[in-house]
């Protein structure tokens, strides 16, 4: 495989570009699962098994359920058209593992936030390294069981977003949701060139 940013000989003929997008976000927010419901091949996944050594280390609160966890990163793609191809990188989100991040982030054109309303705090250690090394994203609100908690304007006054920074409802489990998180942030990367 060519490595992302780049293009095949395919690729570079037909005038296709792929683009790097990162799917990031607190532990459990649905990062794996936002990269299986839209990815067009059998998404790359690196979990591991949640184990009784982790208890101490990793904070379970709100996601008593879960018994796995990703440990390096999910990879997925999906072709927009027939000139565009993202390859989507989710990141691991338990702190033990962000020094991985960085690495993930070389080269991505933008990123897409998930957070979880009832443990909104596990968001805030991604937008603030997407803020500070000027990576564009947006803020994806997972609805779990279809329940939208808040309002968008609720959600951008508990994190203090810019307003600028486009804030969508989705639930990740879904095909067409997680497209609309894509197509929120491709939309949002075009008006943000087209201001500059």
């Amino acid at each position: 495989m060519a490595s992302v940013g780049s293009e095949t000989p395919a690729q570079a003929s037909l005038g296709t570009s792929a683009l790097k997008v990162l799917i990031a976000g607190g532990f459990g927010v649905g990062k794996t699962t936002l990269v299986g419901s839209v990815s067009e091949i059998p998404p790359l996944r690196t979990e591991e098994m949640i184990s009784a050594i982790s208890g101490g280390v990793d904070n379970l609160a709100g996601v008593e359920g879960k018994n796995t966890t990703t440990v390096a990163l999910d990879f997925g793609r999906i072709t927009v058209n027939e000139s565009l191809i993202l390859y989507l990188f989710g990141t691991p989100g338990q702190e033990r593992f962000w020094f991985m991040w960085d690495e993930l982030a070389l080269g991505a054109l933008g990123a897409v936030v998930i957070a979880d309303t009832r443990r909104l705090d596990g968001c805030f250690a991604a937008v603030d390294f997407f803020e500070r090394r000027g990576i564009p994203f947006i803020l994806a609100v997972n609805n779990f069981y279809g329940e939208q908690l808040y309002t968008v304007d609720e959600v951008r006054e508990a994190t203090d977003l810019d307003t600028n920074v486009p804030i969508i409802q989705c639930d990740v489990r879904h095909r067409e949701s997680s497209k609309a998180v894509l197509a929120a942030l491709l939309e949002h990367l075009i008006a943000m060139k087209s201001h500059r």
